[in-house]
């Protein structure tokens, strides 16, 4: 009798070996069942994102993001996947802190929602917290470059790598969270040629996903309500892959005028008595 063999999730582990054979690494945000199905089988890792505060909830930034807003929304996008590694921002004011608080959200995290990884900001200052975690079976992804928890302290969502030294300070970031064990870094908003020197740095393990970044990172991630043309505004790097918006629009007011009209439910959306 033969067998079927389940196909199992792609791991972190499994991210480095992309990048050793040059195979480009694709990844979105979810935040909800539904969608994460949908991105499931085209997506090497999924993020469920702190951008959700803005994108869900109207918020203006991701600072008053919660852990307990993240657990719920990374265990909807568990439950609409079976392929994807899943990927879950760790908020402002949950890691920060020290090591010790970082490892106890986060394991809270992975244990509550069957995430396989975790992600935070920060670059070199953040090291020795990285690499407390990865000895303790957490894996983490990095994020450095513009770190939208940092808003406040860099006066907006600025593009980095434009200042004298930046480019300096970058590397020596990613160089200290990738030897401290991180998995990958996400570089967001970073000039091109910046963002191509850190991607093709010697000794930089760790794979890079860029956002706004250079296509020599080894993959690439958007806001998937971005992307498919459903936000009022787009930052530059965005490709608006569709137009979801108009669509729904359009949609929502064929609804609506039917239902004024008394066309809708016809006959086929209604039941008969036998």
């Amino acid at each position: 009798m033969s067998q079927v063999v389940q196909s199992r999730r792609i791991r972190a582990v499994d991210l480095a070996k992309r990048k050793a054979a040059g195979v480009k690494i694709i990844a979105l945000t979810a935040y909800h069942a539904h969608t994460a199905s949908i991105l499931d089988p085209h997506c090497d890792f999924i993020l469920v994102g702190d951008s959700l505060g803005m994108v869900m909830h109207g918020m203006e930034s991701t600072l008053p993001v919660t852990l307990e807003m993240m657990i719920v929304q990374a265990q909807a996008v568990i439950r609409g996947t079976t392929r994807a590694l899943i990927v879950v921002d760790m908020p402002f004011g949950s890691y920060e802190a020290s090591r010790e608080q970082a490892f106890l959200n986060a394991a809270r995290v992975l244990k509550e929602t069957g995430a396989g990884a975790i992600k935070m900001e920060g670059g070199a200052q953040f090291a020795d917290t990285v690499a407390f975690l990865v000895a303790r079976g957490i894996p983490v992804m990095g994020h450095i470059g513009l770190t939208p928890q940092s808003v406040n302290t860099m006066g907006g969502f600025k593009v980095q790598g434009r200042a004298g030294g930046d480019e300096e300070r970058l590397l020596a970031d990613a160089r200290a969270i990738s030897e401290a064990g991180a998995f990958a870094i996400v570089l967001e908003g970073i000039v091109e040629p910046v963002a191509r020197a850190i991607a093709t740095a010697p000794g930089i393990a760790a794979a890079t996903i860029g956002i706004g970044a250079s296509t020599a990172c080894d993959g690439q991630i958007l806001v998937l309500e971005d992307m498919l043309g459903l936000s009022d505004r787009v930052p530059k790097f965005v490709k608006q892959f569709g137009s979801l918006r108009s669509q729904i629009e359009g949609a929502v007011a064929a609804y609506a005028e039917e239902v004024r009209a008394g066309r809708f439910p016809a006959d086929e959306h209604t039941y008969p008595p036998a």
